[in-house]
């Protein structure tokens, strides 16, 4: 088993849920925030969700407050901005720290596997990191990279050949 497949998270309804539930899924971590100027990135990560869910693609959302504090409310307020007013019906997990001391197991790891431009930190909300079918990070992607720019590398890692 992969070391992403190996880690978990609580859901956004304070559900434990295992990394290992989506083996064989092409998967779209994404830090999230209710309050930022990317946050009508939802729409976007939502279209692709129900686009390509059917080939294997799932979009897993964390809220984070580390930035601007851009997600100050707690599980309700989020789910009233990912779900009324967004439409997301991919899953949400409960917030987490994405840099620092705290830093949840699951970004420490794609930070070590994917460092980007500020090496082990995350620069803003909305940084998103796609992980194989396999388990194995791919690819990281700004804040500012769109869900519509990032379709074309989506379209190939569900394309690919490399499976569990």
């Amino acid at each position: 088993m992969s070391p992403f497949h190996q880690l978990n998270a609580i859901s956004l309804r304070g559900q434990p849920l295992s990394m290992a539930d989506y083996a064989g899924k092409l998967v779209l971590v994404v830090n999230t925030a209710s309050h930022c100027g990317f946050t009508r990135q939802y729409a976007g990560l939502e279209a692709l969700y129900r686009k390509y869910a059917a080939q294997g693609l799932v979009v897993l959302g964390f809220p984070c407050n580390q930035f601007g504090k851009q997600e100050p409310g707690g599980a309700d307020e989020i789910a009233q901005t990912c779900y009324i007013n967004y439409g997301v019906s991919f899953p949400m997990f409960e917030k987490v720290e994405v840099n620092g001391a705290a830093t949840h197991p699951l970004f420490r790891y794609l930070k070590d596997e994917l460092p980007g431009v500020l090496g082990g930190r995350i620069k803003w909300n909305f940084t998103k990191f796609l992980i194989g079918r396999d388990g194995k990070p791919l690819k990281r992607f700004a804040p500012i990279s769109t869900p519509e720019k990032m379709e074309a590398a989506i379209i190939t890692a569900l394309e690919s050949k490399v499976f569990l």
